[in-house]
Protein backbone atom coordinates (compact mmCIF):
# COMPACT_ATOMS: atom_id res chain seq x y z
CA UNK A 1 0.00 0.00 0.00
CA UNK A 2 2.67 2.54 0.92
CA UNK A 3 4.72 2.01 -2.29
CA UNK A 4 1.44 2.41 -4.13
CA UNK A 5 0.80 6.09 -2.42
CA UNK A 6 4.54 7.25 -3.00
CA UNK A 7 3.68 6.24 -6.76
CA UNK A 8 0.78 7.91 -7.01
CA UNK A 9 2.51 11.09 -5.84
CA UNK A 10 5.33 10.91 -8.23
CA UNK A 11 2.78 10.54 -11.03
CA UNK A 12 0.61 13.88 -9.85
CA UNK A 13 4.65 15.48 -9.13
CA UNK A 14 5.19 14.74 -13.00
CA UNK A 15 1.91 15.55 -13.86
CA UNK A 16 2.02 19.22 -12.12
CA UNK A 17 5.98 19.82 -13.65
CA UNK A 18 4.47 18.89 -17.37
CA UNK A 19 1.87 20.88 -17.05
CA UNK A 20 3.69 24.19 -15.77
CA UNK A 21 6.94 24.03 -18.27
CA UNK A 22 7.53 26.64 -20.40
CA UNK A 23 4.32 28.49 -18.49
CA UNK A 24 6.41 31.28 -18.42
CA UNK A 25 6.64 31.43 -22.39
CA UNK A 26 3.06 31.09 -22.72
CA UNK A 27 2.25 34.32 -21.39
CA UNK A 28 2.36 38.55 -23.15
CA UNK A 29 2.53 41.74 -21.35
CA UNK A 30 -0.46 43.34 -22.09
CA UNK A 31 -0.35 46.87 -23.86
CA UNK A 32 -3.54 49.38 -23.33
CA UNK A 33 -6.73 48.98 -21.03
CA UNK A 34 -8.37 45.52 -20.26
CA UNK A 35 -11.87 45.99 -21.42
CA UNK A 36 -12.97 45.15 -25.26
CA UNK A 37 -15.52 47.21 -26.91
CA UNK A 38 -18.56 47.27 -26.11
CA UNK A 39 -20.02 45.67 -29.73
CA UNK A 40 -17.26 43.04 -29.29
CA UNK A 41 -18.57 39.31 -30.04
CA UNK A 42 -17.65 36.40 -27.63
CA UNK A 43 -18.14 32.75 -28.90
CA UNK A 44 -17.11 29.05 -29.28
CA UNK A 45 -16.80 26.76 -32.19
CA UNK A 46 -17.60 23.22 -33.60
CA UNK A 47 -17.81 21.41 -37.16
CA UNK A 48 -20.86 19.02 -38.18
CA UNK A 49 -18.74 15.99 -38.63
CA UNK A 50 -16.88 16.73 -35.19
CA UNK A 51 -19.90 16.45 -33.00
CA UNK A 52 -22.91 15.97 -34.96
CA UNK A 53 -23.02 11.78 -35.19
CA UNK A 54 -26.00 10.38 -36.65
CA UNK A 55 -23.99 9.67 -39.48
CA UNK A 56 -26.62 8.06 -41.84
CA UNK A 57 -29.59 9.40 -39.99
CA UNK A 58 -33.03 11.10 -41.46
CA UNK A 59 -31.37 10.71 -45.12
CA UNK A 60 -28.11 11.98 -44.91
CA UNK A 61 -25.90 10.99 -47.20
CA UNK A 62 -22.28 9.37 -46.30
CA UNK A 63 -19.15 12.44 -46.95
CA UNK A 64 -15.24 11.98 -47.93
CA UNK A 65 -15.34 11.32 -43.62
CA UNK A 66 -17.92 9.07 -43.52
CA UNK A 67 -16.29 6.57 -45.99
CA UNK A 68 -12.81 7.35 -45.17
CA UNK A 69 -13.22 6.71 -41.65
CA UNK A 70 -14.64 3.74 -42.22
CA UNK A 71 -12.75 1.86 -44.63
CA UNK A 72 -9.36 3.12 -43.48
CA UNK A 73 -10.13 2.76 -39.35
CA UNK A 74 -6.31 2.43 -39.25
CA UNK A 75 -5.18 5.57 -39.99
CA UNK A 76 -6.95 7.23 -37.13
CA UNK A 77 -5.18 6.76 -34.69
CA UNK A 78 -7.74 5.53 -32.17
CA UNK A 79 -9.18 3.79 -35.26
CA UNK A 80 -12.50 5.71 -34.18
CA UNK A 81 -14.75 7.72 -36.25
CA UNK A 82 -17.75 10.57 -36.10
CA UNK A 83 -20.47 8.21 -36.32
CA UNK A 84 -21.77 8.80 -33.12
CA UNK A 85 -19.17 11.19 -31.45
CA UNK A 86 -21.05 13.88 -29.30
CA UNK A 87 -23.93 13.47 -30.86
CA UNK A 88 -25.40 16.80 -31.10
CA UNK A 89 -27.70 16.17 -33.67
CA UNK A 90 -29.61 14.35 -31.18
CA UNK A 91 -28.41 16.07 -28.33
CA UNK A 92 -28.44 20.15 -29.11
CA UNK A 93 -30.80 21.05 -26.24
CA UNK A 94 -27.26 20.22 -24.21
CA UNK A 95 -25.12 22.34 -26.36
CA UNK A 96 -27.50 24.60 -26.15
CA UNK A 97 -27.43 24.79 -22.01
CA UNK A 98 -23.23 24.83 -22.49
CA UNK A 99 -24.02 27.61 -24.60
CA UNK A 100 -26.22 29.31 -22.47
CA UNK A 101 -24.40 28.63 -19.48
CA UNK A 102 -20.86 29.98 -20.85
CA UNK A 103 -23.28 33.45 -21.58
CA UNK A 104 -21.56 33.49 -25.47
CA UNK A 105 -22.46 35.93 -27.75
CA UNK A 106 -22.20 34.10 -30.88
CA UNK A 107 -22.11 30.25 -31.60
CA UNK A 108 -20.24 29.43 -34.59
CA UNK A 109 -21.13 25.74 -36.17
CA UNK A 110 -20.86 24.08 -39.77
CA UNK A 111 -23.65 22.55 -41.76
CA UNK A 112 -22.99 19.33 -43.26
CA UNK A 113 -23.75 18.99 -47.28
CA UNK A 114 -24.77 16.19 -47.08
CA UNK A 115 -28.20 16.42 -44.79
CA UNK A 116 -29.14 19.13 -46.95
CA UNK A 117 -28.37 17.29 -50.37
CA UNK A 118 -27.41 13.68 -49.20
CA UNK A 119 -25.56 12.76 -52.52
CA UNK A 120 -24.20 16.69 -53.23
CA UNK A 121 -26.87 17.83 -55.74
CA UNK A 122 -30.04 19.76 -55.49
CA UNK A 123 -31.75 16.87 -56.81
CA UNK A 124 -31.05 14.90 -53.97
CA UNK A 125 -32.97 18.26 -51.37
CA UNK A 126 -33.62 16.19 -47.62
CA UNK A 127 -36.28 18.51 -45.75
CA UNK A 128 -35.17 16.92 -42.92
CA UNK A 129 -31.90 18.07 -42.83
CA UNK A 130 -32.47 21.54 -43.70
CA UNK A 131 -36.07 21.09 -40.83
CA UNK A 132 -32.36 20.15 -38.06
CA UNK A 133 -30.47 23.06 -39.03
CA UNK A 134 -33.86 25.61 -38.61
CA UNK A 135 -35.05 24.31 -34.85
CA UNK A 136 -30.88 24.64 -34.37
CA UNK A 137 -30.84 28.72 -35.64
CA UNK A 138 -34.11 29.49 -34.46
CA UNK A 139 -33.29 27.68 -30.63
CA UNK A 140 -30.02 30.35 -30.75
CA UNK A 141 -31.61 33.18 -31.43
CA UNK A 142 -34.72 32.37 -29.00
CA UNK A 143 -31.86 32.22 -26.50
CA UNK A 144 -29.93 35.45 -27.79
CA UNK A 145 -27.17 33.75 -29.50
CA UNK A 146 -25.96 34.74 -32.96
CA UNK A 147 -25.59 31.60 -35.37
CA UNK A 148 -22.17 31.95 -37.27
CA UNK A 149 -22.36 29.39 -39.88
CA UNK A 150 -19.95 27.91 -42.06
CA UNK A 151 -20.85 26.43 -45.01
CA UNK A 152 -18.10 23.50 -45.61
CA UNK A 153 -15.60 22.06 -42.70
CA UNK A 154 -14.32 19.31 -44.85
CA UNK A 155 -16.71 16.91 -44.88
CA UNK A 156 -17.67 17.20 -48.89
CA UNK A 157 -20.50 14.40 -49.93
CA UNK A 158 -18.90 11.18 -51.30
CA UNK A 159 -20.76 11.41 -54.41
CA UNK A 160 -18.94 14.71 -55.80
CA UNK A 161 -15.75 13.03 -54.90
CA UNK A 162 -16.61 10.53 -57.63
CA UNK A 163 -15.57 13.23 -60.18
CA UNK A 164 -12.46 14.54 -58.27
CA UNK A 165 -14.15 16.84 -56.26
CA UNK A 166 -11.90 20.31 -55.68
CA UNK A 167 -9.85 19.29 -58.31
CA UNK A 168 -12.46 19.42 -60.73
CA UNK A 169 -13.74 22.59 -61.97
CA UNK A 170 -17.39 21.47 -61.95
CA UNK A 171 -17.32 21.54 -57.93
CA UNK A 172 -18.17 25.53 -58.10
CA UNK A 173 -21.00 24.99 -59.98
CA UNK A 174 -21.90 22.20 -57.29
CA UNK A 175 -21.00 24.29 -54.36
CA UNK A 176 -22.72 27.39 -55.78
CA UNK A 177 -26.48 25.27 -55.98
CA UNK A 178 -25.51 24.51 -52.07
CA UNK A 179 -25.11 28.07 -51.37
CA UNK A 180 -28.07 29.05 -52.81
CA UNK A 181 -30.24 26.33 -50.64
CA UNK A 182 -27.99 27.42 -47.79
CA UNK A 183 -29.71 31.54 -48.28
CA UNK A 184 -32.82 30.79 -49.61
CA UNK A 185 -33.53 28.40 -45.64
CA UNK A 186 -31.89 30.07 -43.36
CA UNK A 187 -30.36 33.98 -44.85
CA UNK A 188 -33.59 35.42 -43.08
CA UNK A 189 -31.84 34.85 -40.12
CA UNK A 190 -28.14 33.81 -40.43
CA UNK A 191 -26.33 37.22 -40.85
CA UNK A 192 -22.53 36.22 -40.88
CA UNK A 193 -21.61 33.29 -43.07
CA UNK A 194 -18.56 31.47 -43.94
CA UNK A 195 -17.70 30.05 -47.06
CA UNK A 196 -15.16 27.22 -46.03
CA UNK A 197 -12.81 26.56 -43.19
CA UNK A 198 -9.32 26.17 -43.59
CA UNK A 199 -8.79 25.67 -47.41
CA UNK A 200 -5.44 24.48 -46.65
CA UNK A 201 -5.83 21.72 -44.63
CA UNK A 202 -8.77 20.89 -47.80
CA UNK A 203 -6.20 21.02 -50.46
CA UNK A 204 -2.76 20.61 -49.21
CA UNK A 205 -3.37 17.66 -46.85
CA UNK A 206 -7.09 16.02 -48.83
CA UNK A 207 -5.75 16.88 -52.37
CA UNK A 208 -1.55 16.98 -52.20
CA UNK A 209 -0.18 14.52 -49.63
CA UNK A 210 -3.28 12.44 -49.60
CA UNK A 211 -3.25 11.92 -45.46
CA UNK A 212 -6.42 13.02 -45.27
CA UNK A 213 -9.92 12.70 -47.18
CA UNK A 214 -10.33 12.33 -50.28
CA UNK A 215 -6.76 10.80 -50.10
CA UNK A 216 -5.75 12.72 -53.25
CA UNK A 217 -1.99 11.89 -53.17
CA UNK A 218 -1.12 14.55 -56.15
CA UNK A 219 1.29 16.79 -54.50
CA UNK A 220 2.38 20.07 -56.27
CA UNK A 221 -0.73 19.48 -59.00
CA UNK A 222 -3.83 18.21 -56.83
CA UNK A 223 -3.20 20.58 -54.33
CA UNK A 224 -3.14 23.54 -56.47
CA UNK A 225 -6.25 22.73 -58.89
CA UNK A 226 -8.19 22.82 -55.35
CA UNK A 227 -6.97 26.27 -54.11
CA UNK A 228 -7.81 27.44 -57.41
CA UNK A 229 -11.82 25.75 -57.64
CA UNK A 230 -12.09 26.42 -53.58
CA UNK A 231 -11.59 30.27 -54.81
CA UNK A 232 -14.00 30.12 -57.15
CA UNK A 233 -16.26 28.82 -55.65
CA UNK A 234 -15.87 31.09 -52.77
CA UNK A 235 -15.82 34.21 -55.23
CA UNK A 236 -19.01 32.95 -56.96
CA UNK A 237 -21.00 32.10 -53.77
CA UNK A 238 -19.83 35.67 -52.49
CA UNK A 239 -21.50 37.34 -55.53
CA UNK A 240 -24.21 35.18 -55.81
CA UNK A 241 -25.40 36.32 -52.09
CA UNK A 242 -24.78 40.18 -53.24
CA UNK A 243 -26.56 39.69 -56.58
CA UNK A 244 -29.76 37.67 -55.40
CA UNK A 245 -30.01 37.78 -51.37
CA UNK A 246 -27.77 40.80 -49.73
CA UNK A 247 -31.07 43.22 -49.78
CA UNK A 248 -33.13 41.55 -48.12
CA UNK A 249 -31.16 39.88 -45.59
CA UNK A 250 -28.56 42.64 -45.37
CA UNK A 251 -25.66 39.94 -43.69
CA UNK A 252 -22.11 39.37 -44.21
CA UNK A 253 -19.86 36.77 -45.91
CA UNK A 254 -16.47 36.24 -45.31
CA UNK A 255 -14.07 32.81 -45.45
CA UNK A 256 -11.92 31.13 -43.01
CA UNK A 257 -7.96 30.41 -43.34
CA UNK A 258 -6.06 29.29 -40.77
CA UNK A 259 -2.16 30.69 -41.10
CA UNK A 260 0.89 29.86 -38.62
CA UNK A 261 2.93 33.16 -37.43
CA UNK A 262 6.58 32.89 -39.17
CA UNK A 263 9.15 34.25 -36.65
CA UNK A 264 12.71 34.71 -37.76
CA UNK A 265 15.73 34.01 -35.01
CA UNK A 266 17.90 36.35 -37.04
CA UNK A 267 15.47 39.11 -38.30
CA UNK A 268 15.42 37.96 -41.42
CA UNK A 269 11.83 39.78 -42.85
CA UNK A 270 12.26 38.25 -46.62
CA UNK A 271 12.15 34.34 -44.70
CA UNK A 272 9.18 35.89 -42.79
CA UNK A 273 7.37 37.21 -45.59
CA UNK A 274 7.96 33.69 -47.76
CA UNK A 275 6.23 31.70 -44.84
CA UNK A 276 3.22 34.69 -44.68
CA UNK A 277 2.56 34.47 -48.41
CA UNK A 278 2.80 30.58 -48.91
CA UNK A 279 0.60 30.30 -46.01
CA UNK A 280 -1.80 33.31 -45.28
CA UNK A 281 -0.94 35.02 -48.46
CA UNK A 282 -1.89 31.68 -50.78
CA UNK A 283 -5.85 32.51 -49.90
CA UNK A 284 -6.07 36.00 -48.60
CA UNK A 285 -4.11 37.75 -51.43
CA UNK A 286 -6.59 36.55 -54.38
CA UNK A 287 -9.38 37.94 -52.05
CA UNK A 288 -7.75 40.60 -50.49
CA UNK A 289 -5.09 42.49 -51.98
CA UNK A 290 -5.65 45.06 -54.39
CA UNK A 291 -4.25 43.34 -57.14
CA UNK A 292 -5.90 40.19 -56.57
CA UNK A 293 -4.17 36.56 -57.96
CA UNK A 294 -2.11 34.41 -56.28
CA UNK A 295 1.29 36.11 -54.16
CA UNK A 296 3.54 36.72 -57.51
CA UNK A 297 6.02 35.41 -55.50
CA UNK A 298 4.53 32.04 -55.62
CA UNK A 299 3.46 32.09 -59.14
CA UNK A 300 7.44 33.46 -60.01
CA UNK A 301 8.23 29.89 -57.60
CA UNK A 302 6.22 27.33 -59.44
CA UNK A 303 6.69 28.51 -62.69
CA UNK A 304 10.16 28.51 -62.12
CA UNK A 305 9.84 24.99 -60.88
CA UNK A 306 7.65 24.06 -63.28
CA UNK A 307 9.65 24.66 -66.41
CA UNK A 308 12.85 23.18 -64.34
CA UNK A 309 10.97 19.89 -64.38
CA UNK A 310 10.39 19.72 -67.81
CA UNK A 311 6.61 21.20 -67.86
CA UNK A 312 5.05 23.59 -70.92
CA UNK A 313 3.68 25.77 -68.41
CA UNK A 314 3.02 26.16 -64.30
CA UNK A 315 1.70 23.59 -62.21
CA UNK A 316 0.08 26.62 -60.67
CA UNK A 317 -3.31 27.43 -62.74
CA UNK A 318 -3.65 30.95 -64.03
CA UNK A 319 -6.47 32.59 -62.81
CA UNK A 320 -7.24 34.90 -65.47
CA UNK A 321 -8.89 38.54 -65.73
CA UNK A 322 -12.23 37.68 -65.29
CA UNK A 323 -11.75 34.80 -62.18
CA UNK A 324 -9.17 37.70 -60.50
CA UNK A 325 -11.99 40.75 -60.92
CA UNK A 326 -14.84 38.12 -59.67
CA UNK A 327 -12.45 36.63 -56.47
CA UNK A 328 -11.03 40.52 -55.71
CA UNK A 329 -12.86 41.96 -52.79
CA UNK A 330 -15.20 38.76 -52.40
CA UNK A 331 -15.62 39.13 -48.53
CA UNK A 332 -16.54 40.53 -45.72
CA UNK A 333 -14.36 39.94 -43.34
CA UNK A 334 -10.93 37.43 -42.66
CA UNK A 335 -11.95 34.67 -40.21
CA UNK A 336 -8.71 33.33 -38.80
CA UNK A 337 -7.77 30.58 -36.90
CA UNK A 338 -4.70 30.75 -35.08
CA UNK A 339 -2.69 28.06 -33.19
CA UNK A 340 0.90 28.02 -33.05
CA UNK A 341 3.97 30.02 -34.52
CA UNK A 342 6.71 28.33 -36.02
CA UNK A 343 10.18 29.71 -36.83
CA UNK A 344 10.90 29.92 -40.34
CA UNK A 345 14.08 30.27 -42.45
CA UNK A 346 14.68 29.68 -46.29
CA UNK A 347 16.47 26.26 -46.93
CA UNK A 348 19.57 26.26 -48.25
CA UNK A 349 18.46 22.10 -50.03
CA UNK A 350 15.80 21.46 -51.79
CA UNK A 351 13.08 20.42 -49.68
CA UNK A 352 10.12 17.67 -50.59
CA UNK A 353 9.42 15.51 -53.40
CA UNK A 354 9.58 16.74 -56.87
CA UNK A 355 6.76 18.19 -57.62
CA UNK A 356 5.38 19.58 -54.63
CA UNK A 357 4.25 22.28 -52.53
CA UNK A 358 7.00 21.65 -49.89
CA UNK A 359 9.74 22.18 -52.67
CA UNK A 360 8.14 25.37 -54.04
CA UNK A 361 7.96 26.46 -50.41
CA UNK A 362 11.55 25.59 -49.34
CA UNK A 363 11.35 27.03 -45.98
CA UNK A 364 12.49 25.18 -42.52
CA UNK A 365 9.73 25.55 -40.21
CA UNK A 366 10.97 24.56 -36.19
CA UNK A 367 9.70 24.98 -32.83
CA UNK A 368 11.25 26.75 -29.63
CA UNK A 369 11.62 23.91 -27.74
CA UNK A 370 11.10 26.72 -24.94
CA UNK A 371 7.53 26.93 -25.75
CA UNK A 372 4.67 25.02 -24.29
CA UNK A 373 3.22 21.92 -25.84
CA UNK A 374 0.01 20.87 -26.16
CA UNK A 375 -1.00 17.05 -26.31
CA UNK A 376 -1.13 17.83 -30.44
CA UNK A 377 2.91 17.82 -31.02
CA UNK A 378 1.98 20.34 -33.38
CA UNK A 379 0.50 23.09 -30.91
CA UNK A 380 2.78 25.09 -29.09
CA UNK A 381 1.72 28.17 -26.87
CA UNK A 382 3.80 31.50 -28.66
CA UNK A 383 0.85 34.47 -27.81
CA UNK A 384 2.91 37.03 -29.54
CA UNK A 385 2.48 34.85 -32.80
CA UNK A 386 -1.41 35.97 -32.47
CA UNK A 387 -0.33 39.55 -32.11
CA UNK A 388 1.99 39.61 -34.99
CA UNK A 389 -0.36 37.49 -37.39
CA UNK A 390 -3.37 40.41 -36.73
CA UNK A 391 -0.69 43.29 -37.27
CA UNK A 392 -0.13 41.66 -40.19
CA UNK A 393 -3.23 41.23 -41.76
CA UNK A 394 -3.41 45.10 -40.59
CA UNK A 395 -0.85 46.30 -42.67
CA UNK A 396 -1.25 44.15 -45.64
CA UNK A 397 -4.89 43.45 -46.44
CA UNK A 398 -5.77 47.47 -45.50
CA UNK A 399 -7.55 46.34 -41.85
CA UNK A 400 -9.87 44.32 -43.46
CA UNK A 401 -12.13 42.99 -40.37
CA UNK A 402 -11.09 39.99 -39.18
CA UNK A 403 -13.09 37.50 -37.00
CA UNK A 404 -10.88 34.79 -34.78
CA UNK A 405 -13.12 31.64 -35.78
CA UNK A 406 -10.81 29.39 -34.07
CA UNK A 407 -8.19 29.29 -31.42
CA UNK A 408 -7.75 26.84 -28.95
CA UNK A 409 -5.28 24.01 -27.27
CA UNK A 410 -5.88 20.50 -26.78
CA UNK A 411 -4.69 17.53 -23.49
CA UNK A 412 -5.75 14.44 -23.00
CA UNK A 413 -9.28 15.74 -21.23
CA UNK A 414 -8.63 16.68 -17.38
CA UNK A 415 -11.47 18.95 -16.57
CA UNK A 416 -8.97 21.21 -14.34
CA UNK A 417 -7.16 22.30 -17.44
CA UNK A 418 -4.77 24.43 -16.66
CA UNK A 419 -2.82 24.95 -19.29
CA UNK A 420 -5.93 25.47 -21.25
CA UNK A 421 -6.86 28.48 -19.62
CA UNK A 422 -3.53 29.69 -19.39
CA UNK A 423 -3.72 29.40 -23.39
CA UNK A 424 -6.81 31.10 -23.49
CA UNK A 425 -5.70 33.86 -21.40
CA UNK A 426 -2.72 34.87 -23.04
CA UNK A 427 -4.03 34.75 -26.56
CA UNK A 428 -7.50 37.08 -25.70
CA UNK A 429 -5.05 39.01 -24.25
CA UNK A 430 -2.66 39.35 -27.72
CA UNK A 431 -6.38 40.08 -29.59
CA UNK A 432 -6.55 42.90 -27.20
CA UNK A 433 -3.25 44.05 -27.36
CA UNK A 434 -3.62 44.02 -31.39
CA UNK A 435 -7.01 45.83 -31.44
CA UNK A 436 -5.41 48.66 -28.81
CA UNK A 437 -2.76 48.81 -31.84
CA UNK A 438 -5.31 49.56 -34.66
CA UNK A 439 -6.62 46.30 -35.71
CA UNK A 440 -9.79 45.32 -37.06
CA UNK A 441 -11.28 42.64 -34.53
CA UNK A 442 -14.70 42.03 -34.31
CA UNK A 443 -14.90 38.93 -33.34
CA UNK A 444 -13.18 35.90 -30.83
CA UNK A 445 -14.35 32.42 -30.94
CA UNK A 446 -12.60 29.42 -28.67
CA UNK A 447 -12.17 26.31 -30.04
CA UNK A 448 -13.92 23.99 -29.05
CA UNK A 449 -17.55 23.84 -27.35
CA UNK A 450 -17.24 20.09 -26.70
CA UNK A 451 -14.29 17.70 -27.30
CA UNK A 452 -14.82 16.21 -30.39
CA UNK A 453 -13.56 13.85 -33.04
CA UNK A 454 -10.03 15.15 -33.75
CA UNK A 455 -9.84 13.86 -37.07
CA UNK A 456 -6.95 11.66 -38.02
CA UNK A 457 -6.19 11.59 -34.05
CA UNK A 458 -9.68 10.32 -33.19
CA UNK A 459 -10.62 11.16 -29.91
CA UNK A 460 -6.56 10.94 -28.12
CA UNK A 461 -6.77 14.58 -28.19
CA UNK A 462 -9.10 16.99 -26.45
CA UNK A 463 -10.00 20.36 -27.72
CA UNK A 464 -13.47 20.97 -25.64
CA UNK A 465 -14.44 23.68 -22.77
CA UNK A 466 -16.58 20.97 -21.91
CA UNK A 467 -15.98 17.45 -21.59
CA UNK A 468 -18.12 14.70 -22.92
CA UNK A 469 -19.63 11.74 -20.69
CA UNK A 470 -18.96 9.20 -24.04
CA UNK A 471 -20.27 6.53 -22.07
CA UNK A 472 -23.62 7.61 -21.37
CA UNK A 473 -26.74 7.54 -23.59
CA UNK A 474 -27.30 11.12 -22.59
CA UNK A 475 -23.57 11.99 -23.39
CA UNK A 476 -23.74 14.66 -20.55
CA UNK A 477 -21.84 17.76 -20.81
CA UNK A 478 -18.82 18.08 -18.13
CA UNK A 479 -18.40 21.84 -18.12
CA UNK A 480 -13.74 21.91 -17.27
CA UNK A 481 -11.72 24.58 -15.59
CA UNK A 482 -11.89 26.80 -18.82
CA UNK A 483 -14.83 26.97 -19.47
CA UNK A 484 -15.80 28.80 -16.08
CA UNK A 485 -12.57 31.05 -17.36
CA UNK A 486 -13.98 31.51 -20.50
CA UNK A 487 -17.38 32.31 -19.06
CA UNK A 488 -15.83 35.20 -16.57
CA UNK A 489 -13.94 36.50 -19.88
CA UNK A 490 -17.48 37.31 -21.13
CA UNK A 491 -19.26 38.69 -18.47
CA UNK A 492 -16.55 40.79 -17.51
CA UNK A 493 -15.22 41.56 -21.12
CA UNK A 494 -12.15 41.71 -19.78
CA UNK A 495 -8.81 38.96 -19.09
CA UNK A 496 -9.60 38.14 -15.40
CA UNK A 497 -6.27 38.57 -13.09
CA UNK A 498 -6.54 36.01 -11.18
CA UNK A 499 -3.72 33.26 -11.30
CA UNK A 500 -5.61 30.14 -12.42
CA UNK A 501 -2.63 27.93 -13.19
Amino acid sequence: MCSIVIILVVIAVLGHFQSVTGAENCTIHAKGNSKFPDNFSFGVATSAYQIEGAWNADGKGPSIWDEYTHKHPDRIKDKSNGDIAAESYHHFDLDLKALKDLKVDHYRFSIAWTRIFPNGCVSSRNQKGIDYYNSVINKLLENGIEPMVTMYHWDLPAELQKFGGFTNSLIVEQFLMYADELFESFGDRVKTWITFNEPNQVCKFGYGTGSVAPMVELPGVGDYLCYTNLLKAHGATYRLYRSKFFEKQQGKIGITLDSIYGVSKTNNNVDVDRAMQYTLGLLAHPIFSKSGGFPPLLVKDVQKNSFAEGRKKSRLPNLDEYWKALIRGSADFLGINYYTSKYVKRSTDLMGESPSMARDYNVEETFDPKWLVAKSEWLHCYPEGLEGLLKFIRDEYDNVEVKITENGWSDEGELVDENRVLYFKSHIQAVLNAIHDGSNISSYSAWSLVDNFEWNKGYTEKFGLYSVNMKSHKKERIPKKSAHYYRKVIETRTIPNEDFV
